[in-house]
């Protein structure tokens, strides 16, 4: 990024001898203003059901469910009698009862929540080949098309919401696959309409559907099928309810931060400074010192994000100070300060004379009683007053002679002098003049 030079006011004056620090903003990739979910859908009591419906359960061929089967208000599940063909394992049926009504009931409150959330990304059509960072995902009608790959990157805290608002299918032999810790858990497709899934898809994550599912010959889920109002069909597929998934609450959305605070004001060299960096976000950021080293004398209170202290060196440094509210992964608003040496002009007053080396500007004058070392310069247009004059002291040291001695680069005194010298003279000759007349005369 690059860095910008500013030089001191406080320089520029000449009050100050030092070096001053200048401090400079600049914002890096801004944060994303898309909201980021904390934790979870909360499923309710729908978390045990791999499969939950409202009119019909129908399971066709050798379908193995690791988890609950419930329907309600429908009555009619079919395929997992005695005897197969599908076998449910480790799990309950629900048929019409208090437990299936209860489960629909927080699936509709899970719906309602995964649906109200804001997207990051909006006009999603087909997630094959992509690779999705946590976030809210929508489209109108999603798909994964055929031998199609999507992959799911993030930490066993991320969330992933896809909003579908009429359709989902996920085409035969697709995959999909997590990375970084990411876990089927916290995947939810939120479906408007109905969801289809094809031959020997390998599906991840649960459906909350408005209407009706279908899994085709082969299909894997390593997630659940829950309809609100429709039914669920099977056809020789495994389904198994994923282990070991967080049990938090309704998710609440996160404002990723962003810097608010403008410039910092300059700082010196031995002056107390304090600056504060501040940022909007929900929760509130803290923010720490990702990149660099503030400058000598210098400390950031993270909680308030406040840069204070007393700079002891001059600073020629880049620093990146991260706001973050907490999210995971974190999201961050960069914000970049450059300390730069200023230019040094003049020294504080009464410092005894200009510092050897330093170069006086053009039109700057050299106040009364300073000196100007050997080799200084002093550049065309400026004045240098003269030194007055010196007195000689009398004969015992005590004070200034009544004589007409004199030192010094003032030629005034030695004028009027001699001008008097001269009138005393004239003076004498003529009064002799005079004198000889009378005596001439008598």
């Amino acid at each position: 990024m690059p860095r910008s030079t500013s030089t001191s006011l406080l320089a520029r004056s000449g009050l100050v001898l030092g070096v001053a620090a200048a401090f400079t903003v600049a914002s890096a990739l801004p944060a994303s203003a898309a909201n980021v979910i904390d934790g979870p859908v909360d499923l309710g009591s729908a978390r045990s059901y791999a499969v939950l419906a409202a009119s019909t359960v129908t399971n066709t061929g050798p379908s193995v469910v690791n988890g609950d089967v419930g329907l309600s208000p429908g009555s009619s599940v079919t395929g997992f009698d005695a005897g197969g063909p599908g076998v449910i394992v480790g799990g309950v049926q629900h048929v019409a009862d208090e437990p299936a009504r209860l489960a629909q009931q927080d699936l509709t409150s899970a719906y309602d929540v995964a649906a109200a959330l804001t997207p990051q990304e909006s006009n999603v059509v087909d997630l094959a080949g992509r690779s999705l960072s946590p976030g809210v995902y929508s489209g109108d009608a999603v798909q994964l098309t055929e031998n199609g790959s999507l992959a799911f990157a993030g930490s066993d805290r991320s969330v992933w919401v896809i909003q579908a608002a009429s359709t989902l299918t996920i085409g035969a032999n697709t995959t999909m696959t997590f990375s970084q810790g990411a876990s089927a858990c916290n995947v939810f497709w939120q479906v408007g309409s109905s969801a289809t899934l094809l031959a020997d898809a390998d599906f991840r994550g649960t459906i909350l559907a408005q209407e009706s599912i279908t899994a085709t010959t082969g299909a894997t889920v390593v997630g659940r099928l829950l309809a609100r109002t429709g039914a669920v069909t099977l056809d020789t597929n495994t389904l198994a309810v994923p282990a070991a998934c967080p049990t938090v609450g309704t998710p609440s959305e996160t404002v990723a931060p962003t810097i608010t605070s403008g410039s910092p004001t300059t700082a010196t060299e031995g002056t107390p400074y304090s600056f504060t960096v501040t940022a909007t976000g929900a929760p509130a950021p803290t923010f720490t010192v990702t990149t660099g080293t503030l400058p000598a004398g210098l400390t950031l209170n993270g909680a308030t994000g406040e840069i204070s202290g007393t700079p002891t060196t001059p600073g020629d440094t880049t620093v990146t100070i991260t706001a973050d509210n907490g999210t995971t992964p974190p999201d961050t608003a960069d914000y970049t300060v450059t300390v730069t040496p200023a230019v040094v002009v003049t020294p504080p007053p009464g410092d005894g004379g200009t510092p050897p080396g330093t170069v006086t500007p053009p039109g700057a004058t050299t106040p009364p009683g300073a000196t100007t070392p050997p080799g200084a310069t002093t550049p065309p247009g400026t004045t240098t007053p003269s030194t007055p004059a010196t007195p000689v002291s009398d004969r015992n040291g005590t004070g200034p002679r009544g004589d007409l001695a004199y030192t010094g680069a003032d030629t005034t005194l030695p004028v009027i002098g001699a001008g008097l010298v001269l009138l005393l003279g004239a003076a004498l000759v003529t009064v002799t003049a005079i004198r000889r007349r009378r005596l001439a005369r008598s």
